[in-house]
């Protein structure tokens, strides 16, 4: 990596080798300045991240994946966040644990990847003993990977298809099947599963998988990959929440949630390949839940305590 990691940006695998560091932007949508949307107290997240106190979650400003039906798009592709420098960001992830945070989940960050990992050795430095998440797309370099190792616990990665034309068709990256399984890989040598006396994970690898409508064969797919190169080193975890963004216009079968049948062949395919160990989303149709960024509260009191929004100015503690 260059003595400035933004000028050229070869920090995701579209390498767009543009300088940040200038105000240039990539295909993230973000110049070099690190920018969020707010930081939280996320309890809907896998039980071993969300812990007792909820999993203190940052979610950062753009995207180098930009998925087409994003529930987070507000953040995600439509560039809503606010600057922070990387002390403001040491305090949000101070300001997390002293709010009883059991970890720090940072949200999309790759594209301010050395940035948040001064932050967080400044952190350290200041008392912040929780360990961190890394909560991406699965669309990581190996050097990416290989930087995050000594200081993350867990890897929460997407492994959103083994389809080319479908990555093509919903983030413009035929390639993502060979960069996101070569990263997941790698995040699953960096750090091996591990568990405490009463047998829950504390770290390792969870993987997750959005079900699709329609796609079931592609789901299959991901499901065997994990099963035959995963199985017993990382934990998997299927979601059933894809839920058209109202107002956006998809062609079918991806204008529509998951049907109930579906959902139960994704569940037969789990039982089918032997994969036990890991986490299953209930199917609960509707719109409700989905954030809304622009909101000091983005998620139902249910599932979050909100701790520093983009609106509130700089971060405070």
């Amino acid at each position: 990596m260059s003595p400035d990691p933004y000028a050229p940006c070869l920090l995701c695998p579209r390498a767009c080798a543009v300088h940040r560091s200038g105000g240039e932007t990539g295909f993230c949508g973000e110049t070099r300045i690190i920018r969020a949307a707010c930081a939280l107290l996320h309890f809907g997240e896998e039980p071993p991240v969300t812990g007792p106190g909820g999993s203190g979650t940052v979610f950062f400003t753009g995207c180098t994946l930009r998925c087409r039906a994003c529930q987070n798009s507000q953040v995600s592709r439509n560039g809503f966040g606010a600057e922070l420098s990387r002390d403001d960001l040491a305090r949000i992830f101070l300001r997390l644990q002293r709010e009883g945070a059991g970890n720090v989940n940072a949200v999309t960050g790759t594209h301010f990847l050395p940035d948040i990992i001064d932050a967080w050795q400044a952190a350290r430095a200041r008392g912040l003993a929780i360990p961190l998440v890394w909560n991406s797309s699965g669309y990581e370099t190996v050097d990416a990977v290989r930087m995050l190792g000594p200081h993350v616990a867990f890897f929460l990665p997407d492994l959103k298809t083994l389809d080319p034309a479908l990555a093509a068709f919903w983030f413009n990256a035929p390639e993502y099947p060979r960069a996101a399984t070569e990263a997941i890989l790698a995040m699953a040598e960096a750090r091996p599963l591990e568990r405490g006396p009463d047998g829950l994970p504390t770290r390792g690898v969870i993987v997750r998988h959005l079900v699709l409508p329609g796609k079931l064969e592609a789901t299959r797919e991901v499901l065997a990959w994990f099963s035959g190169r995963l199985a017993g080193r990382a934990l998997l975890s299927l979601m059933s929440q894809y839920t058209p963004i109202p107002g956006q216009t998809l062609p079918p079968p991806f204008d529509r949630g998951l049907t109930r049948g579906e959902w139960d062949t994704a569940l037969a395919a789990l039982e089918e390949l032997g994969i036990e160990d890991g986490f299953v989303q209930d199917l609960e149709p509707g719109t409700e839940w989905l954030p809304d960024f622009t909101r000091g509260r983005p998620f139902s009191s249910e599932l979050s305590r909100m701790v520093w929004h983009a609106g509130d100015g700089e971060p405070t503690g």
